[in-house]
This record gives structure tokens, sequence and C-alpha cells, in this order.
């Protein structure tokens, strides 16, 4: 990347921070705040991910509870910037499509590996769903307004997977386990499906 690039990066990062200069008042803010939360909502490959991510950091427990989901909204977020900025990232409905696949594997086979291993697992497949939110951003939206929707979004569908987690755990120590490596299995299945086109 050439120096100009970083600079238009760091000039589209500008939209995730707190600023008088993209503020919008009135429809607008809304308008930028509702497209970003309705943007990971909105589709089920996002959906399965983001939902996947907390399970998973469910499944690897402890310190990852938060980390993980961390690692991939950060990320995303970094994502979003280089869509704004009009960075182009290679394969990202691709990467979007495989983030299911892995990380529905990774909950079906229960993946053992160091949470820094997990995070940027996790962190590689944010930034090609970051791009795909920052480059469907709309005209009129506001730029801060838009990213805290989207990230907030995100945060909440990685709630639920942790919920869905503890849910499932909740049936029964033995067949607790095995549901949810099931549900990972069936994710990992859809994911197959949209990456090849069937969904």
């Amino acid at each position: 990347m050439t120096g100009r690039h970083f600079a238009r990066i760091g000039a589209a990062a500008l939209f995730l921070l707190p600023s008088a200069a993209f503020a919008h008042t009135g429809h607008g803010e809304t308008a930028g705040f509702f497209h970003g939360f309705e943007h990971p909502v909105g589709g089920l490959d996002h959906i399965l991910a983001m939902v996947l991510v907390g399970v998973l950091a469910w499944q690897a427990g402890g310190r990852a509870l938060i980390a993980i989901p961390a690692s991939f909204v950060l990320l995303m977020a970094f994502g979003g910037a280089l869509g704004v900025a009009g960075i182009d990232v290679p394969f990202v409905e691709i990467g979007i499509a495989l983030s299911i696949v892995v990380f529905g594997l990774a909950i079906a086979f229960g993946m053992k590996a160091p949470l820094f291993a997990f995070a940027a697992l996790v962190g590689l497949f944010a930034i090609f769903h970051g791009h795909a939110h920052g480059t469907e951003m709309p005209a009129d939206s506001g730029g801060l307004a838009y990213g805290f929707g989207f990230m907030l979004a995100t945060a909440l569908l990685h709630a639920i997977g942790i919920g869905l987690g503890v849910a499932l755990a909740k049936i029964g120590e033995a067949r607790g386990g095995l549901l949810v490596r099931a549900a990972g299995g069936a994710a990992a299945a859809l994911g197959l499906g949209i990456l090849t086109g069937v969904l």
C-alpha cells in the first residue's frame, strides 16, 4: 500500500470516531444509524457468521468470551474503513461465505487453539464483513452513525451466539455439547450452500 492509501484509510476511519464534522441532525443521523444497524441483520450470511462468532467464543470460554467478539468488531471496523475509502479487498463475498464454513467447522470439531489464534481467525474474516458494510453505506448516511449502527448490531449478534451456546448446554451436559457441535456442522453446511450459490 502506498502512503496515499494509508491516508485514505485514516480519513475513512474517522467515520468511527466521535466528530462534529460527521454529525447529522434529525433524520440524517437516524437514517445513518438505522442503515448501519440493519445491514448485518439483513442477510443470512452476516447473521450466521456473527452468531457463530458468539458460539465459538462461548465454546472457547474464559477470556475468549470477550476477546473473540471484540477482535471481530474491531477488525470489522477496519474493513469498513477500507470499504468507505474505496480500497478494494479481493474475494469479499467468498470470504464472507467461507467464514460461515470455517466458524461452523471450528465449532463442530470443538477446535482447541490459543486465544490469539482464535482472535486472528475471526479478525481475518471480519475484514471481509466490514468491507461489505463500508462499501454498501448509503451516500446520505452519517459515517459515525452508520459505523456505530453496524458495530452495535454485530455485537448483539455475538451476544445472541453466546446465549445460544449457553441455552444448548443447559439441555444437559452430555447432550448440550453435542447439540452445539451439531449446530456448528449445520451452519457450516449452510455456509457451503451460500459459497456454492445453492442458497
